[in-house]
């Protein structure tokens, strides 16, 4: 694999594995700061296609497209976990691929990224491993009910998982001859996540905790900073320079927690790229978490983070970026993103808009039409 630990300049050009929302975002910072950037998905026309140099129209486990990409960048990237291994280690010799595969094998794998978090001293909920009815039996046997059976690879936004709230439903669950998790199901008062990263000297930095709300396992809002104790604030800091040492992270990474009743936090995911939950930072804070990830694969350094004022950010799923296209003439305050996507699907991510202000209240009411 090609490393250096040397600045990569503008205009050197990124190559984005990934051509979706976050690519997009992506993309807009590393032009911003004078980069050219690539593209590669295999949808025409996709978000980040929209704003880049060129896209490569390919599959992504195109090993010959993904070389042609290679072959055109300075660095390579990606905009999301699912990416092929074992096609981007091909061509890692060709360019530099600064998050390296481990990162991935660690954060695309249930149950290796539980075993990893167990090994940095990180609390997770009880799992185990189930590629089979039995398994799974044992599994609910041995950690109890409700629980959770999510694939162990390819899952999101609740796809891949069935709740298990009574022994007959265990027999509803088709396993598909594929390798599962099963985690008991936490009682917890919120959830949260928080964004870090490390810059060219190894330091750590770590973004303000969102408060977060889902909606059919979809993050819908955003509020931060998060309404918690500073004590669970300290805890996240924490664990997120642990986990991203650990890791010798480069790039972003959006950790999600539940804040329990007794006020400790506990890792639920961790995600090797940039969060939802994170979109707040283009305008609420000093630098963005898409510049950072720049800076980050870049060996730049990186500046303390520090936001403005408090912010609520909330994703328009479906037809709600209709609704957020009729009411914006309304309001002013609405930092809006529509991510150019070709058609609106029930519960697509199809843009987010971000408010800024002193009062909390205030801005969820500025947002009260997607509720």
């Amino acid at each position: 694999m090609k490393i250096s630990n040397k600045p990569i300049l503008p205009p050197a050009t990124i190559g984005i594995l990934g051509g979706g929302q976050l690519g997009q975002m992506m993309a807009l910072s590393a032009k911003y700061m004078g980069y050219k950037v690539g593209v590669l998905d295999p949808t025409p026309h996709a978000p980040a296609a929209q704003v880049a140099d060129f896209q490569i129209v390919a599959q992504y486990d195109d090993v010959d497209a993904l070389t042609k990409l290679a072959k055109r960048s300075d660095v390579l990237t990606y905009e999301f976990e699912n990416v092929d291994q074992d096609a981007l280690a091909k061509v890692s010799s060709l360019t530099e691929v600064p998050q390296g595969t481990r990162e991935l094998a660690i954060t695309s794998h249930r149950l290796h990224e539980k075993d990893f978090l167990r090994s940095c001293g990180v609390p997770v909920t009880d799992y185990a491993d189930v590629k089979t009815e039995a398994d799974l039996r044992a599994a609910v046997k041995k950690i109890g009910m409700p629980g959770i059976i999510k694939t162990a690879e390819g899952g999101y936004d609740g796809h891949g998982q069935y709740d298990i709230n009574k022994e007959s439903d265990i027999s509803t669950v088709n396993l598909d001859h594929r390798e599962w998790i099963y985690e008991e199901r936490q009682e917890f008062t919120k959830e949260a996540s928080i964004m870090v990263t490390r810059d060219a000297k190894g330091k750590v930095i770590v973004f303000p905790l969102s408060e977060n709300h889902h909606w059919h396992h979809i993050l819908h809002t955003s509020i931060i900073p998060a309404r918690v104790d500073d004590s669970v604030k300290k805890q996240a800091v924490s664990m997120a320079t642990k986990i991203a040492n650990a890791l010798h992270l480069t790039g972003i990474l959006g950790i999600e927690f539940f804040v329990m009743p007794d006020g400790n936090l506990m890792v639920n995911e961790l995600a090797p790229r940039p969060h939802n939950s994170g979109h707040y930072s283009i305008e609420a804070c000093n630098i963005s978490q898409f510049e950072a990830h720049i800076r980050s694969i870049c060996h730049l350094e990186i500046p303390e983070v520090h936001q403005y004022q408090p912010a609520v950010m909330v994703n328009m799923l479906g037809d709600e970026l209709t609704l957020g296209r009729k009411e914006l003439p309304k309001h002013p305050e609405w930092h809006f993103h529509d991510y150019g996507k070709a058609e609106i699907r029930p519960r697509r991510k199809m843009g987010h808009i971000t408010v800024m202000g002193n009062s909390i209240d205030r801005l969820l009411q500025s947002l009260k039409q997607f509720e």
